[in-house]
């Protein structure tokens, strides 16, 4: 078989410049295509790294402000509780402390109702007491009494102080009023004479004596003129012992009181 070399220099001329008009105008576009192509993804996919990345900080991030959330939030529960817990102390401690309070001024109150309602019953006792006394005295009251008073009297007026004698023979003489002179019975004439006789010898003086009835004495008699008084009279007794009484429980009642106050201090 003869090689016809022209058809074949001619085909190999026409598969080199096809080789190269591919070269030129199909693979250099196709290839330039397929590094765009590759550049591209490669961007796109730098892209989804570099988006990735951030969203994992971002949800880094967010877990840390979650945590410090619940954190502080949990703090908070803490401290609220806290508070209540104190609050709620502070409630019962000033519940308590006004409960006790009360109580204290309770058994305060109690104790002083029952002293007073105690020094009220013994004052009123002593009074009756002394009532029945007074009133027993002025019954038993008799003639011979009533003698026995009026030189009592007498002999009292005889028995005066210098100086209780000088002031109430001064406050005779210098009475503008007549000076009185009261008795608890109804004095005779003889025993009204007798009484300024020795009222005119005892203070050397000629005054008027005016004779009046006294409800008030207990078979007792009261000379009195310009401020000064002379008296005998069986309500004195009675009216110095109940005075003394009433030291005696006054004193008591001051013991009865200190003895309180250190137990309405430890209530």
């Amino acid at each position: 078989m003869l090689i016809d070399w022209f058809t074949v220099g001619a085909q190999t001329l026409n598969f080199l410049i096809l080789v190269w008009l591919m070269k030129r105008f199909l693979y250099r576009p196709i290839l330039q295509a397929i590094d765009a192509r590759e550049q591209h993804i490669a961007a796109e996919l730098a892209d989804a790294d570099s988006t990735r990345e951030q969203a994992r900080t971002e949800r880094e991030a967010f877990r840390h402000r979650n945590e410090a959330f619940d954190e502080e939030r949990a703090a908070l529960m803490r401290s609220a509780t806290e508070e209540v817990r104190i609050e709620r102390q502070r409630l019962l401690d000033e519940a308590r402390t006004a409960a006790d309070d009360l109580s204290a001024q309770r058994d305060t109150l109690q104790r002083s109702e029952a002293r007073d309602l105690h020094q009220e019953l013994r004052h009123r006792t002593q009074q009756e007491v002394f009532a029945i006394a007074r009133k027993a005295l002025a019954d038993l009251a008799t003639e011979s009494l009533e003698a026995s008073v009026v030189e009592l009297f007498i002999r009292r007026l005889d028995a005066m102080q210098s100086a209780d004698k000088a002031r109430l023979g001064e406050a005779l003489r210098t009475a503008s009023q007549t000076a009185r002179l009261r008795s608890a019975f109804e004095l005779s004439e003889a025993q009204r004479t007798a009484l300024r006789d020795a009222l005119n010898a005892a203070f050397s003086t000629e005054r008027e004596v005016s004779f009046e009835l006294a409800t008030d004495l207990v078979a007792g008699i009261e000379l009195s003129a310009n401020g000064q008084r002379l008296s005998w009279n069986i309500a004195d007794y009675v009216t110095t012992l109940e005075r003394g009484v009433d030291e005696v429980l006054a004193k008591r009642g001051k013991a009865l009181t200190g003895n309180v106050q250190p137990e309405t201090a430890n209530a």
